[in-house]
């Protein structure tokens, strides 16, 4: 457990301690026998299966989740007191990283789990539960979930699927049409969100067999072949009132709570597949030869593992210190409250900027890695007869569902901004000490007897130059700041690189002492080349929103702070790298 439990933002103004991270060192030994677990499943049963998997021999998927139900992989979220396992969100993350190697199978693991249970289990009467649940968690059943429509997908409450009382009060006549629904094809329990009289937005359970329910064709897709996509239409579907979930109108907490849930829970997957993608490309690069030599020893190729490393480990520090911020907010909540999941989804609620950091830098970070892996494959990465192909292909879908990256971008600044707004947050006076900050000639010099000392200046910079943007454009523009997405993406490239440095150098400050010398070297060599990374990144963001909010003698003075605070001293880079793919080659794996 964390020493200091940080609120959600709250990472942009204090300093942390890696004594306040969770890393994925610090895994139980009941984590590591569950991950194994999952890991030989996905290997033995799923693996050997893909190809036909990816035909859409869906008898194969709904197996292969009757097959996990029995393992408990369906049950981790899922309270005890209904058959489930109720296990912390580490271990739930670390199920979905291993179960990410099932290729188009592990779509349908998560929608099910995730999206599709979850709902359930924090907004259900105890009759649902029990009608419902044990079905779902054993793998008897398939859940899917229903929000997004043919007009509506960001903007998830302008759907206009309906929902009226029935003459005799007994049922709701839904109609309407869902698009892009997971497991739409062989679900037996849906949860479709439509409106009552047109304006009460609400979510209800919706079995397969109710009269009305029609399933649409499947989609013909460019990735996650494998998975079944297809319209749900409601045709006067009848609902019986006993399956409304939640209240009446209140649809939207369901809907935003349980995509928080869905972004972390994505991060983890996609940061497994990322993992398995660069194994691939080192073998294939160890193998494959060209003027008389493995490509994998040209300094070009090299470079390509050296970056995809360092970008995966920041990824799976990222991930794993979420998941701890999660597990110590949640751990002090009271079980035995009749309001338990209401304060448990606020503790999850509180992280909503992080789950949403979380989902944009995972994802990308799958995307640069199987860009990659097709590079080194060369033409044969363009072939279906490699699995290079598959991933390029199925790697695409991370970056819009569980909300865009775009959208995602937009709201991490500005649920930070509501946070400075209610008081939860002392933005507005670290903006100013950030404003106080440039007009001050700096004197600080690196102390190399601190650990990845260059690094937390680095880190310290960069969230006095977030602090100045944000300032700036909230200074400019007021409340109308919503309305300015340039700045805001800008203002969220800048977070999203702080907390994903910040992980990735906490971690390696705290796994280093009780690590080998050599392991030492590597965490350094991550490091290195990710603050690289990270500081062009950063300062190219900050530039870019200086641009956007001012001009003159103040854009003048904020460039001149981006140039001081965006500085860093890379010394050694080259080698770093080379420390990097060089082992990553000889060993053929993820190194951390």
């Amino acid at each position: 457990m964390a020493e200091t439990l940080l609120k959600g933002g709250e990472y942009l103004i204090k300093e942390v301690s890696c004594a306040d991270v969770f890393i994925p060192e610090e895994f139980t030994d009941e984590q590591k026998q569950i991950a194994e677990t999952t890991e030989q499943f996905i290997q033995n049963e799923i693996v050997p299966q893909i190809d036909e998997i990816e035909k859409q021999n869906f008898d194969l998927v709904v197996e292969g989740m009757r097959k996990c139900g029995e393992l408990g992989l369906l049950m981790i979220d899922a309270p005890e007191e209904y058959g489930g396992l109720e296990l912390d969100k580490a271990t739930s993350m670390l199920v979905g990283e291993k179960i990410s190697c099932g290729g188009s199978f592990s779509v349908a693991y998560s929608a099910h789990s995730g999206i599709g249970t979850l709902p359930l289990v924090y907004y259900g009467t105890p009759a649902q539960k029990e009608k419902y649940l044990g079905r779902i968690i054993s793998g008897e059943w398939c859940a899917a979930y229903c929000l997004t429509e043919p007009g509506s997908g960001s903007d998830a409450l302008g759907a206009q699927a309906t929902a009226v009382l029935s003459p005799d009060g007994k049922h709701y006549i839904l109609n309407g049409t869902k698009q892009f629904i997971t497991n739409g094809g062989f679900a037996q329990l849906y949860t479709i969100f439509a409106k009552i009289d047109k304006q009460h937005f609400t979510a209800f359970l919706v079995e397969r067999d109710f009269e009305g329910l029609i399933i649409g064709p499947e989609e013909k897709k460019l990735g996650i072949k494998g998975s079944s996509t297809t319209q749900i239409i409601l045709d006067n579907c009848k609902v019986p009132v006993e399956n409304l979930l939640g209240e009446i109108g209140k649809g939207h907490k369901i809907a935003f709570n349980v995509l928080n849930i869905g972004r972390f829970k994505l991060g983890a997957g996609v940061t497994g597949a990322a993992k398995m993608a660069m194994v691939e490309g080192i073998k294939y690069a160890n193998v494959r030869k060209q003027f008389n030599q493995p490509i994998a020893s040209f300094g070009a190729i090299q470079e390509k593992i050296a970056n995809m490393t360092a970008e995966i480990y920041a990824s799976e520090s990222l991930v794993y210190r979420l998941a701890g911020l999660l597990d110590t907010k949640l751990a002090t909540i009271d079980k035995s409250v009749d309001n338990y999941y209401e304060e448990y989804l606020k503790g999850i609620e509180e992280y909503a900027p992080e789950c949403a950091i979380a989902k944009v830098f995972c994802s990308e970070v799958l995307a640069m890695t199987v860009d990659e892996v097709v590079q080194i494959h060369g033409g044969y990465g363009f072939v279906s007869d490699y699995p290079a192909e598959r991933y390029y292909r199925d790697e695409r879908i991370n970056r819009i569902f569980e909300g865009t990256n775009e959208i995602n971008r937009l709201l991490i600044p500005g649920m930070i901004l509501r946070k400075a707004m209610k008081g939860e947050l002392p933005l507005q006076s670290e903006a100013m000490k950030a404003f106080e900050s440039l007009m001050t000639p700096s004197f600080e010099e690196i102390d190399d007897s601190v650990p990845f000392a260059a690094e937390k200046v680095l880190i310290k910079n960069l969230k006095t130059l977030f602090l100045i943007l944000a300032g700036t454009g909230v200074q400019k523009y007021m409340d109308k700041l919503a309305d300015e997405q340039e700045i805001l993406m800008a203002a969220a490239d800048l977070a999203i690189q702080i907390f994903a440095l910040e992980s990735a150098v906490l971690r390696a400050e705290k796994a280093s002492p009780a690590a080998t010398a050599r392991k030492q070297e590597l965490y350094k060599a991550a490091v290195k080349v990710f603050a690289f990374t990270a500081s062009e990144a950063a300062g190219s963001a900050a530039r870019r929103g200086a641009f956007y909010i001012e001009e003159g003698d103040t854009l003048t003075m904020i460039l001149s702070g981006v140039r001081r605070f965006a500085k860093y001293d890379a010394t050694g880079l080259l080698q770093a790298k080379r420390t990097l793919a060089r082992a990553a080659i000889e060993e053929e794996k993820y190194l951390f």
